[in-house]
């Protein structure tokens, strides 16, 4: 858009034109872009035992990816019945290994029970080899070390909610 195309104002530097032909500030491309083409917003379950660690999880997935936590669960028991239920619809769950009762195994082997479509990952401080090995062949799709994956863990989110310019690459984030 020109200067004079702004109507003989100048353009804010932050501001940037898009295909819609709507204007916004460059905050708007954060989340949710311009409000003719929402970015879709992954419905998201959250098994994590620690508060202060759910709490900061749901905040940074919600500000930085296509993220809405529509529940959340500290035990396997909860986090079972919760999912098991028909009227709750989710298209990702995220599993910590260690819970308060029961495990993420066994959150694992549920959601295989209960033949869920979904995404599946793993969020864990234990994330050694045969650890993710475990979790995948129970069905995860991905395993993520908290202490330095979580950029990863929102790449993935972005990626599965369409948000990613990469995410149409082959092969990219396998």
């Amino acid at each position: 858009m020109s200067y004079a195309e702004a109507g003989g104002k100048p353009m804010s530097r932050h501001r940037v034109r898009v295909d819609t032909g709507c204007m916004f500030p460059v905050q708007g491309l954060l989340r949710g872009g311009c409000p003719h083409r929402p970015t879709p917003m992954l419905q998201t379950y959250l098994v994590e035992d620690s508060p202060v660690i759910r709490q900061s999880l749901i905040t940074t997935l919600e500000e930085l990816s296509a993220v809405r936590v529509v529940g959340t669960a500290e035990d396997e028991g909860n986090a079972l019945a919760w999912l098991s239920d028909p009227a709750h619809r989710v298209d990702l769950v995220i599993i910590d290994i260690f819970l308060k009762g029961g495990s993420g195994l066994g959150v694992l082997r549920g959601i295989h029970q209960l033949a869920l479509r979904c995404h599946v990952v793993v969020l864990t401080n234990y994330a050694t080899e045969d650890m993710r090995q475990r979790c995948l062949s129970l069905g995860a799709s991905r395993v993520f070390d908290k202490s330095n994956e979580i950029e990863a863990l929102i790449a993935y989110c972005d990626k599965l909610s369409g948000d990613n310019p990469d995410a149409t690459t082959p092969g990219w984030l396998q």
